[in-house]
């Protein structure tokens, strides 16, 4: 656990750009096979003989996730063994929940990482593994299942001697996981997992996947504290100055790649023919990081929105695009879509929208090295190559934005007439979709009357 903790600091502090080219030299996408990675081994006591045992480190990098540190302990006097994973990171602004359909054998061998602060269920058989009852691990599905197994048989023979109904009712319980890690019927898997740090693959990957759905929420006091983060609070927005739309408002904060102090600075702009968003910028001078970010300026919208635009002109490269938080993409000629929260708000052109999608697929390790897949790679070279031609304007393609908030925006460049070649619908939110959007639970009628009452 020491050495653990001697290698995070390194990575925290790591804010300069030599700094970080070591990081990328450090952390190598998971499966290399380039001979020249090898794990620390380090000399430490074994908990269960206290003799010496080896712990072996390795640094490396899952593909379309981030940096993790794999810890490995063996001990030759006692061939006891432990294994287990922590987050080279930071832990992230929001938590995450994965739900996973299993329907079959292949889903079995998805790549899970799992903290030690995550909660792993499976609501067919009321079945969970609370927070902080395992150590953090990089395994799989079926992995997951294995664990739970071998955790409910390590007392079977003492509750067999002391309540054989208990013991019976357990072994039946392990049989029915037998039955799901053998695939043979269907059942669901959730990681919830506060911290953000959990991660489950999505084999389809850049492409969207119908088995997996990825939601990612705000922490609740009661999870932060859990966290160690008890002075995490929220920051009540400041009021509004008379001359805001021509005042550029600036706050400090952390840079999110290398957490050094840094300054965000934040303007409210109204969009002609749309409506007041806040964009807000930050620049790191100690690692060059730059990021933006677009908030709606107003509330959510009584109808979502969806937006095609038929992609015909190279002309149409250059309109402004709003992508709220809460707004998918698709591009259906390419089989594409970009689920929700992906890519954050941004405020750019439709060609610089494009881009953020090409680089997210160019950036991640399943495309390069020895790490990539050769049947995969070759379909996101050939995904990345059509949508290049259409940035060129070598293509024609439907360009599609679904905004359940109706909070996202593509210009118009015949406003205030109709444009020929973009088509706005207006429709009614179904009950999950407010629900993602936690207007289920808003109460926002009559709330003065009964305020008054009581």
């Amino acid at each position: 656990m020491s050495a653990l903790g001697a290698v995070q600091p390194a990575e925290a502090a790591g804010g300069t750009r030599a700094e970080r080219g070591d990081r990328e030299s450090l952390f190598r996408p998971l499966s290399a096979e380039d001979g020249e990675q090898l794990p620390a081994e380090i000399e430490s006591l074994c908990m269960n003989c206290f003799q010496n045992g080896v712990t072996r480190l390795l640094l490396t990098r899952i593909p379309f996730f981030k940096e993790i540190i794999v810890s490995s302990f063996s001990c030759d006097s006692c061939c006891w063994s432990n294994t287990e994973i922590q987050s080279a990171g930071r832990v992230q602004e929001q938590g995450v929940r994965y739900r996973l359909a299993v329907t079959s054998r292949q889903d079995m061998d998805r790549q899970v990482v799992k903290t030690d602060c995550a909660t792993a269920t499976i609501p067919e058989l009321d079945f969970e593994i609370p927070p902080f009852t395992q150590r953090g691990v990089l395994t799989t599905v079926e992995g997951i299942i294995d664990r739970a197994i071998a955790g409910l048989e390590q007392d079977q023979p003492i509750r067999r001697a002391t309540d054989e109904g208990v013991a019976q009712k357990i072994e039946e319980f392990i049989g029915r996981l037998r039955q799901l890690k053998e695939a043979q019927s269907p059942f669901t898997l959730v990681i919830d997992d506060p911290s953000g740090n959990s991660f489950v693959e999505n084999p389809r990957a850049p492409q969207r996947d119908d088995a997996l759905v990825v939601t990612r929420y705000r922490r609740s006091p009661q999870q932060a504290a859990a966290l160690g983060l008890q002075g995490e609070e929220l920051e009540e927005p400041a009021e509004p100055a008379e001359d805001l739309h021509n005042e550029v408002l600036q706050f400090n904060t952390n840079c999110p790649e290398c957490n050094a102090p840094a300054h965000t600075n934040m303007k409210l702009v109204q969009i002609p023919h749309f409506k007041e968003v806040i964009i807000m910028a930050t620049n790191c001078e100690s690692c060059g990081h730059r990021t933006n970010e677009v908030k709606s300026g107003g509330a959510i919208e009584p109808q979502g929105t969806r937006i095609t635009l038929r992609i015909t002109d190279p002309s149409d490269m250059t309109r402004d695009v709003l992508k709220s938080e809460t707004c998918s993409v698709e591009i259906p000629e390419l089989e594409f879509e970009l689920g929700m929260g992906a890519l954050g708000g941004k405020f750019t052109t439709l060609e610089g929208l494009l881009k953020d999608v090409r680089d997210l697929v160019e950036r991640n390790p399943f495309t390069l090295g020895d790490s990539s897949a050769p049947d995969r790679t070759q379909k996101l070279q050939e995904f990345i190559g059509k949508l290049q031609e259409i940035i060129e304007g070598q293509r024609t393609a439907h360009f599609v934005m679904d905004d359940p908030a109706g909070n996202s925006y593509l210009q118009n460049v015949f406003a205030p007439e109709q444009d020929p070649e973009m088509q706005v619908q207006h429709y009614e939110r179904t009950f999950q979709q407010n629900e993602d959007l936690g207007l289920n639970d808003m109460k926002t009628e009559g709330y003065e009357e009964e305020t008054g009452s009581r």
